[in-house]
């Protein structure tokens, strides 16, 4: 847990955990589309989308599971064409990172979406990278790209993805593994992850949301991801949950999105308390904010709200944030010191 830090007055405790530094590690750029810019870029591209207006289409994200969701998912994305179009979705989202005190973000992106439909992989991380730039500049965000392969689609899929994506390998840090969890186990991805790793990317996967914790042993023993996104389900197995504990794998925890896709019950039922209170390196993402019903800190600040967390969980939970992110140790502790700093301030108001 924190080391000993002075306690902050309850009242404020919301008002703490919006100003604290954080870094995201748990975004899907994509699932950043809101329904006004879906519109805007379906006008701008002549593309036709299957409702009326924006109010039918909001209405319209009313999931059950993660497939429900999977499917407007796509049907949304599809409006996404040109570098612009994809700047654009990267420029919104990392304004309202700024807006939440997001000092660091790694956005994940899923290739296979756009390439799917004709789109080159090129379009698109052009366009994203270019936003990451310009955030730097503009913004004060740091901000990188983690190229996910869909998990519903073949790992020979994924090895085409990866050949189209090589060329720009300096414009993302790593790979991740996302969409539909269950029946499509990390093992699946074994030989493309393997290849990842010899090229020297980062390696996360999603793992332990709606699967067992034995995709998280799977990701963690036949892909070696150095992070876990969600990771939940962990809990239900002592012995992987030690583990997680002692080899400080962090978990990229999404309580808005688990509540939205009735992963638990309720916001109280969540465990990312429990999950803090045995020394895993836990941490609060928006995962797809436009989706689920909040970014980074509407995360925050509803899972405090619900759960019992205190101040000395917001310092842990930056902290974590930055542990474990892919950037560089003298950046992490700058990051450090500007998150000691704004806490310090509130526990001595």
């Amino acid at each position: 847990m924190s080391p000993s830090l002075p306690p902050v007055a309850a009242d404020r405790l919301p008002e703490l955990v919006r100003a604290l530094p954080k870094a995201e590690l748990h975004m899907h750029i994509e699932g950043s589309l809101e329904p006004e810019l879906i519109f805007a870029l379906a006008q701008r591209n002549k593309v036709e989308i299957p409702y009326a207006d924006v109010e039918t289409l909001r209405h319209a994200y009313a999931f059950t599971n993660l497939q429900s969701f999977l499917d407007i998912y796509y049907a949304g994305a599809s409006v996404l064409i040109t570098e612009q179009d994809f700047y654009d979705m990267a420029w919104a989202y990392l304004k309202r990172a700024q807006a939440d005190n997001v000092v660091h973000t790694e956005m994940f992106f899923d290739p296979q979406t756009h390439t799917a439909r004709g789109v080159p992989v090129k379009t698109v991380i052009d366009g994203l990278h270019r936003a990451c730039v310009d955030a730097g500049r503009q913004l004060g965000v740091s901000a990188s790209l983690i190229l996910c392969f869909l998990r519903h689609l073949s790992e020979e899929d994924a090895f085409a993805t990866l050949e189209e994506a090589l060329p720009h390998r300096d414009k993302f840090i790593g790979v991740g593994l996302d969409s539909s969890e269950v029946g499509h186990p990390p093992e699946k991805f074994a030989r493309v992850f393997a290849r990842c790793r010899e090229l020297g990317l980062h390696l996360v996967a999603h793992a332990g949301e709606e699967g067992p914790p034995a995709y998280v042993w799977s990701a963690l023993d036949v892909l070696k991801v150095e992070r876990v996104d969600h990771g939940v389900q962990s809990s239900k197995d002592p012995a992987l949950m030690q583990r997680l504990a002692e080899e400080r794998i962090p978990l990229t925890v999404c309580p808005l999105s688990n509540l939205k896709l009735c992963v638990f019950p309720d916001l109280a039922a969540h465990n990312i308390k429990s999950l803090l209170d045995a020394g895993l390196v836990a941490t609060i993402n928006s995962d797809d904010p436009a989706y689920f019903g909040g970014y980074m800190n509407e995360n925050w600040v509803q899972t405090f709200a619900a759960t019992g967390l205190d101040a000395r969980h917001a310092w842990q939970l930056a902290a974590n944030s930055f542990e474990a992110s892919f950037i560089e140790p003298p950046q992490k502790q700058a990051y450090m010191e500007r998150l000691n700093e704004v806490y310090a301030r509130f526990a001595a108001g």
